[in-house]
């Protein structure tokens, strides 16, 4: 008994200076991003309680009046919701096309390291590159969508895609179908990690691959779900190129997100910073919030 207990505490002590060997590798790179970082929603928040121009000179103390002012342009509601939208079409096609083709890529055939880098490049691809790709595939003059359908002579289908209001934002989530490598690589992860025993035996019992799908293997794949919900849903947060390249916001702001609702403030001359602050503080606390959400959800489940 003895003898295990100092087995025990030296193995403790062991671990607890492998611990303090990696804090102080990480230290340095804690504290810069740290001092960024604070420094960073220090600098937001002064100035969104400011009237300040891009000079940073004179600012002059106005309270919440920047705050009031987000708060009742409808624009910012508008941008609000269609960042939501464009994360609803990562999420839908993600947790839909996403798992299937993960499961496509799961078995071992011909051609499947083609299959695999055909969906996970194009995730390798700087968004902006996807975007002007897009803009100019659903350009309507010189497209190459209208002119194949024009070609087809399907003409109820040769539309405005990026400039009739109707269609515009439906365009502009289209392109989440084209990055489904980010869910098929969460998805492929999970997958490696269960057993087999269970499908096999759900095939012994007479369940259909239908059925193993939906009953079995999808409802344990719930943690991977969430995972990539949170991450489309903050991910979107971040979008601007997007939109920029594609419909930069038009037509008439209906395509119009956060990302590119802050730069149009921003750019647009004698624009107050100070404005542009508040309106970035608020898209920080709704994305507070989520993160909130997502981590007592978490904590409630694992307790459960």
């Amino acid at each position: 008994m003895g003898s295990s207990r100092v087995i025990r505490s030296g193995s403790v002590g062991v671990n607890r200076k492998q611990n303090v060997a990696g804090y102080l590798f990480l230290l340095p790179l804690l504290v810069v991003f740290s001092v960024f970082l604070l420094y960073s929603f220090y600098f937001l928040i002064r100035n969104s309680f400011n009237f300040v121009t891009i000079s940073f000179s004179n600012p002059r103390y106005v309270g919440f009046s920047n705050f009031q002012t987000v708060l009742g342009d409808p624009q910012f509601y508008r941008s609000l919701l269609n960042t939501f939208l464009l994360a609803f079409a990562g999420i839908v096609t993600g947790l839909t096309l996403g798992c299937v083709l993960a499961v496509f890529l799961s078995f071992h055939f011909r051609g499947r390291g083609f299959f695999s880098s055909l969906f996970f490049v194009p995730t390798m691809l700087p968004i902006a590159f996807v975007a002007a790709v897009f803009s100019l595939l659903l350009e309507y003059n010189d497209g190459l969508v209208n002119n194949i359908i024009r070609f087809l002579h399907l003409r109820i289908l040769d539309l405005r895609y990026l400039a009739d209001p109707h269609l515009a934002m439906f365009s502009v989530m289209s392109v989440s179908v084209f990055l489904l490598g980010l869910p098929i690589m969460y998805y492929s992860a999970a997958l490696s990690t269960l057993s087999t025993s269970v499908f096999e035996a759900a095939i012994i019992d007479g369940a259909g691959l239908r059925d193993v799908f939906l009953l079995i293997l999808y409802p344990m794949l719930t943690n991977t779900h969430l995972g990539i919900i949170m991450t489309m849903l903050l991910g979107c947060f971040r979008e601007m190129e997007r939109v920029f390249l594609m419909t930069d916001g038009g037509p008439g702001g209906v395509t119009e997100i956060i990302g590119t609702y802050i730069y149009r403030n921003v750019r647009s001359a004698g624009s107050n910073l100070g404005f542009v602050s508040a309106a970035a503080v608020l898209v920080l606390m709704v994305a507070l919030l989520i993160s909130l959400l997502q981590f007592a959800f978490y904590t409630r489940r694992n307790k459960g």
